[in-house]
């Protein structure tokens, strides 16, 4: 019988999360001795459909994985079963970072073509990055943009009703369960109901019961009573078992027994706009919870209908990103060292042109608002603030990391920056992003350049 594998990643075969493609192309560089030094830049050519905005999250785990990236015994062994030669093994066994790394910083507001992170370093190192960074970085943030626009429609129509992501069973994988309440956490939520997620970082946890717990009895009504007997005045009560608006007359009745001022109620179904009303009727005073396939558009039609919530908690449309599923990141080669420097680079191939070079990126304001952007070369001189941060210079980390908290106040602080017409949950207004006539004029040099080439 084959031994079975609940399939996580480890120090011993995170280094294996590549495509096996990054893997022939680094013992080809090893084994032909063409290890020029490169810069990777890893960035979108488009924001996902009515996303006026990302915000940049996952660098952390970017980060970690480059710094303790370590070919294991286990690993190695592996990659020789695929056919691997002993000399670039033995490569692979000493390999270690030593070049540079910037980036913006999490929760920082992000827009089409402008590097979310660029990797300078003997090709042979860099060249390995490209899934994993892609993988954190691209789902990271393109979850905490989903988190940021429900959080945006609660701060401009709300009264700071909170936001529990409830998504993890609905996540594409435990991994995805985990990075999405953290990347939820940076765009705006206040907890999640992930317990592992609570502990490795630190996000605040909560939850309430299920409707198997009140299906398990024969009445509703003892399965309030033996939970309000459980947990006193902290219960949150499921109450859209069998009827809603009788489970409210019963959750007051059996708090109006036992004494206890019951924390909240939980609504999970039907028309929950008019369904809170009629609750709220019932139980003026306690806290009613929303969840059942809640998301930004939902949040926003609940206080165009009045509705009456103390909270939220999003599941499959936040983990999934329901209306937009995917950001296209990519992670492309931009410059290439011949005759001793780093010299542009760039692809020509329809529809997937890139800017070659390093970049800058620099962003303006007036009034506490950003007014725009400009994607430029690496040391010219542009207006505006630089956005991207040195991170790792030759191996070692020279700038530390925020902490979470720190860098989800960040994400709250830069979005309100943003004028809200760039916000907008549908059809948002383009943010003004202008690339420098530097870049612009090394751009049309460069093409022509290569064009010639090709013709020769």
């Amino acid at each position: 019988m084959s031994q079975t594998t609940f399939g996580s990643l480890t120090e011993e075969n995170i280094p294996l999360f590549t495509d096996l493609y990054e893997l022939r192309m680094m013992q080809a560089y090893a084994n032909q001795e063409h290890n020029p030094t490169a810069t990777f830049s890893l960035f979108v050519r488009d924001l996902p459909p009515d996303r006026g905005y990302m915000i940049a999250a996952g660098l952390e785990q970017a980060i970690n994985y480059i710094e303790t990236l370590s070919f294991s015994e286990r690993a190695l062994e592996f990659l020789a079963d695929t056919g691997f030669d002993d000399a670039f093994l033995e490569h692979l066994s000493d390999l270690e970072f030593t070049g540079e790394v910037r980036a913006l910083s999490e929760g920082t507001p992000v827009f089409a073509n402008e590097p979310l992170l660029e990797v300078t370093a003997p090709i042979l190192q860099a060249q390995l990055f490209e899934t994993a960074l892609i993988n954190q970085i691209g789902y990271q943030s393109l979850i905490a943009t989903k988190a940021s626009r429900m959080r945006d429609v609660i701060d401009r129509n709300g009264d700071g009703q909170q936001l529990i992501d409830f998504g993890s069973r609905r996540a594409h994988g435990t991994d995805a369960g985990m990075k999405a309440a953290r990347a939820a956490y940076i765009g705006g939520f206040d907890g999640t109901s992930n317990v592992a997620a609570g502990e490795a970082f630190g996000i605040p946890v909560s939850g309430t019961m299920a409707h198997s717990w009140v299906q398990s009895f024969e009445h509703e009504r003892d399965s309030f009573e033996t939970f309000v007997d459980e947990y006193g005045d902290e219960s949150v009560l499921l109450i859209d078992t069998y009827d809603t608006v009788q489970g409210a007359a019963l959750a007051k009745a059996v708090a109006d027994e036992k004494g206890a001022s019951i924390r909240g109620v939980r609504l999970d179904s039907g028309d929950l706009p008019a369904l809170s009303k009629a609750v709220d009727e019932v139980l003026p005073d306690v806290d009613q919870f929303i969840s059942s396939g809640i998301d930004e558009y939902a949040i926003d039609e609940f206080f165009d209908r009045d509705g009456v919530g103390a909270g939220f908690g999003p599941g499959t449309a936040l983990v999934t990103s329901t209306d937009a599923p995917k950001v296209e990141g990519v992670y492309k080669l931009v410059a290439v060292e011949r005759d001793g420097e780093l010299q542009p680079t760039m692809k020509l191939s329809p529809g997937k042109v890139t800017y070659p070079s390093p970049k800058s990126v620099r962003r303006t304001e007036s009034d506490g608002q950003y007014t725009g952007d400009v994607i430029g070369l690496r040391d010219e001189q542009l207006p505006g603030e630089e956005q991207l941060v040195t991170i790792i210079e030759d191996g070692d980390r020279v700038t530390e990391l925020p902490a979470l908290e720190e860098i989800r106040t960040r994400a709250r602080t830069h979005r309100q920056k943003l004028p809200e017409k760039h916000r907008k949950l549908e059809n948002p207004d383009p943010y003004d992003v202008r690339i420098s006539d530097a870049l612009q004029q090394e751009t049309d040099e460069l093409t022509r350049e290569l064009e010639s080439r090709v013709a020769e």
